[in-house]
C-alpha cells in the first residue's frame, strides 16, 4: 500500500523525531534498568503529600471533563501572583503553550530568534510551523541578551525566546537586566520569557510580576513540573497582558487539561510550606552534585535551577562518553547538544539514594574512558 500523499509540503519535509530520548526508551533499547533518574530536570523529591491526597480524594471524578475555562485554577494563580485572572492562560505544560504561542505568530519563513543550544522543544515547534530559526551563541554560558536584541532588530523578527533561569546551563540574569531587555525589544516582537525554574533561583533573578505586566509583547511561561514536582501532570501557565492572553482562546485545546492534574495544581498552590521545604532540598542537592563533580576533577557551574551543568573539561565526545557510561550503571543523565555547551553534562537533583549511585558510578566511568 502506498503512503498517504496529501500531507502539506511542510509536514512532508520534516523529519519524524522526538527531541529527547527518555529513560524509558533507553531501558527498552539497551535492556537495562534506570536506577537513578537524574537526567530529565524532574523533581525527584516529588509533590507534597497534600497534593497526592487531594488527587486520591478526587480520583472518582475522572469520568468528567475538566472545566474548559480553567476558572478555578486561573483564579487561584491570579490570587497567588497578585494579578487578575485575565492575565493568566493555562495549558498542558509549557511545551504545549510554546506550540500555541508559535502558532499565533509564525508563518512559513518567519524569522524566530533564540539561543544556540537553548531549549530544543521550542525549536521543534518553530520548525513545525515553518519558521526560520535565527540563533545567537551563549556568552560565558549565559544567553546573550545584547546578541538576542541585535538579532531581533536585524531580522525584524516577530518572536524571541529567552529562558531565565536557563536550560541547559542553569545560569541566570538578574531581574533588572531581564526587564531592560524586554523593554528594549521592538513593540512588534513578542518575547517568550520562559520561567520554568522561577521558584528555584535567587530572588534577584525573578522580575516582579508588575514590572512587565503592562507590556503586551511579553508572555511569561511557568510550570508545576519543576519545584512543585508535577512533571507528569502537565500543568503550565502564561502570565501576560489581558489582550495578549485572550488570544490563547482562539486556538487552545479547551478540553486539554486533565481534571486530576488541575486538582493537583490547586492543592500544590495551597501548600506553600512544602514548596519552601522542597526548594531547600533542591538547593542542598545542587551542593551535593557540585561536591561529587569536584571530587572527580570536574567543574560544576553555578545553577539557579533543579539541575547542575558540569564542565567536563574536554569536548562533546568526552561528555557523551560519560553520559553513555553512566547509563550502563543505571544512572540516567543528559548533556547539552550544541558546542561549546556540550563539553558539559547535566545532572538533575534527586533524593540521596540517586546521588549516592552517581557518586559511586562516576569515578568508575571516568577511569574506564580515560
Amino acid at each position: 500500500m502506498s503512503a498517504f500523499s496529501r500531507f502539506t509540503p511542510l509536514i512532508s519535509a520534516l523529519p519524524s523525531t522526538v527531541p529527547f530520548v527518555g529513560p524509558e526508551a533507553l531501558e527498552r533499547q539497551r535492556g537495562l534498568t534506570v536506577k537513578a533518574r537524574i537526567g530529565a530536570n524532574e523533581n525527584g523529591f516529588g509533590p507534597a503529600p497534600s497534593v497526592i491526597a487531594a488527587m486520591g480524594e478526587r480520583a472518582g471524578d475522572i469520568w468528567m471533563y475538566n472545566d474548559p475555562e480553567n476558572f478555578e485554577l486561573k483564579q487561584a494563580l491570579a490570587a497567588h501572583l497578585g494579578v487578575q485572572a485575565a492575565n493568566i492562560a493555562v495549558g498542558e505544560g509549557i511545551d504545549s503553550l510554546l506550540g500555541l504561542i508559535t502558532r499565533m505568530v509564525i508563518e512559513p519563513g518567519t524569522p524566530v530568534v533564540t539561543s544556540l543550544g537553548g531549549y530544543p522543544t521550542f525549536n521543534f515547534h518553530v520548525a513545525g510551523f515553518g519558521g526560520r530559526l535565527v540563533t545567537v551563541p551563549y556568552v560565558n554560558d549565559r544567553e546573550d541578551l545584547d546578541g538576542l536584541l541585535e538579532a531581533v532588530k536585524r531580522e525584524n523578527a516577530p518572536l524571541v525566546y529567552f529562558a531565565n533561569p536557563d536550560n541547559p546551563m542553569g545560569s541566570w540574569w538578574d531581574a533588572e537586566k531581564v526587564v531592560a531587555f524586554a523593554r528594549a525589544l521592538p513593540e512588534n516582537c513578542l518575547l517568550i520569557l520562559d520561567e520554568a525554574y522561577s521558584e528555584t533561583g535567587p530572588a534577584s533573578s525573578l522580575p516582579a510580576i508588575l514590572d512587565m505586566i503592562d507590556l503586551p509583547n511579553v508572555l511569561r511561561t511557568r510550570t508545576f513540573s519543576k519545584a512543585y514536582g508535577l512533571a507528569g501532570a502537565r500543568v503550565g501557565y502564561v502570565i501576560g497582558a489581558p489582550e495578549t492572553v485572550l488570544t490563547f482562546d482562539k486556538i487552545r485545546n479547551h478540553f486539554g487539561m486533565n481534571r486530576l492534574a488541575t486538582v493537583a495544581a490547586l492543592a500544590a498552590l495551597k501548600d506553600q510550606a512544602y514548596l519552601t521545604e522542597v526548594v531547600g532540598k533542591i538547593q542542598a542537592a545542587r551542593e551535593v552534585i557540585g561536591t561529587i563533580a569536584r571530587d572527580n576533577g570536574l567543574l560544576p557551574l553555578a545553577s539557579a535551577t533543579n539541575f547542575v551543568a558540569i564542565d567536563c573539561g574536554r569536548d562533546g565526545v568526552y561528555a557523551r562518553a560519560i553520559v553513555d557510561g553512566l547509563i550502563q550503571h543505571g544512572v540516567f543523565i543528559r548533556m547539552p547538544g550544541i558546542a561549546p555547551l556540550n563539553r558539559c553534562i547535566r545532572v538533575s537533583v534527586g533524593p540521596k539514594q540517586d546521588l549516592d549511585l552517581l557518586a559511586e558510578a562516576l569515578p568508575q566511568v571516568l577511569k574506564a574512558i580515560g
